[in-house]
């Protein structure tokens, strides 16, 4: 059998191979970099850690989304696993019931959701991007609540449409959901974690310092 023959790569090609494969030279994601560059500095003296591991930092981001109506069209999970997939870069995994309820019309082990978790480079990127580009683009925003930590250190935000990712056309889109985006830190405190989330940009409602004025007496 005769091999085929390869072609060699252009200048062009060459030039612009460096940017194709820089996920796999381990170029640092921009967000990453900002972590370790300045905010670690910036929480060490807020918080006036005396190590650097003290420092909280991202662990997981996890990203899950509820199809209540593929109890009628279960090939609506297949949609929206798709879309979800090409917003955060990685497979996402089916989610099934785990009881039956009539009343819903719900069996037991039919597909009723998504959700993917994602580590390391691609939380950063997702973060980055949801940040930055997606938030933004959010109608009547005015900031995310800052009431929705876990107690433990991890933040919770719901997203009504998932068209607000450019990745997305809009024009394609069959079906617009939802999704919970839970961000899982090491930090000990709901305090910590805010500033950390601050820190990287998350944009929350600006908190309002109660001042007590002094009671004025008489009348006018």
């Amino acid at each position: 059998m005769a091999k085929e023959k390869t072609q060699k790569p252009s200048k062009e090609q060459k030039q612009a191979a460096p940017a194709a494969g820089a996920e796999e030279k381990g170029v640092t994601p921009r967000l990453q970099e900002l972590y370790t560059r300045d905010i670690v500095k910036e929480l060490m003296r807020r918080f006036n850690y005396s190590n650097v591991m003290q420092v909280p930092r991202l662990e997981k981001v996890s990203v899950n989304v509820g199809v209540g109506q593929a109890t009628q069209d279960a090939k609506l999970v297949d949609t929206v696993a798709k879309d979800l997939e090409t917003i955060v870069g990685q497979k996402p995994v089916t989610t099934k019931a785990k009881k039956a309820i009539s009343n819903f019309k719900l069996r037991e082990g039919i597909p009723i959701g998504v959700r993917v978790t994602l580590r390391r480079r691609k939380m950063y990127e997702f973060l980055d991007r949801f940040i930055n580009v997606a938030v933004p683009r959010i109608r009547d925003f005015r900031g995310f609540s800052d009431k929705s930590f876990d107690g433990r250190g991890n933040y919770t935000v719901g997203i009504k449409e998932h068209i607000i990712f450019p990745e997305i056309d809009v024009d394609k889109v069959t079906k617009v959901f939802g999704m919970d985006v839970s961000i899982v830190t090491t930090a000990r405190t709901d305090q910590e974690a805010y500033e950390l989330l601050r820190a990287l940009g998350v944009p929350f409602v600006k908190r309002q310092e109660t001042i007590d004025l002094p009671t004025q007496t008489g009348s006018k």
